[in-house]
């Protein structure tokens, strides 16, 4: 995954997948954001409402980000946790409550 720049914050969600999974979300237009995925396309999952989708990595299972049904929607959500750990001490953190 190759970013057009580091994220200023990221965000811990305590909603009940988010909370799961174990994420920190840095967002991005689509466009900012290129992936090189060898091991080819990932799994994807609708959760909820079914208003966005999570990938995850065919190989390791790690969810990469999420995407909105909507290719118009232009926000995407990148884990932050799979960035490496000194671009991730330089966010900071938002914590948003959806309990």
């Amino acid at each position: 995954m190759a970013l057009e720049a580091a994220p200023e914050t990221v965000t811990d969600c305590n909603c009940s997948i988010c909370r799961r999974y174990g994420v920190l979300w840095a967002y991005y237009s689509p466009g900012a954001v290129r992936f090189h995925m060898p091991e080819g396309p990932t799994d994807r999952y609708q959760w909820g409402d079914h208003q966005i989708i999570f990938h995850r990595c065919r190989t390791c299972g790690c969810v990469i980000y999420w995407a909105d049904v909507d290719p118009a929607y232009d926000r995407m959500g990148i884990n932050a946790r799979l960035l490496s750990p000194d671009v991730l001490a330089a966010a900071r953190v938002q914590h948003l409550d959806r309990v």
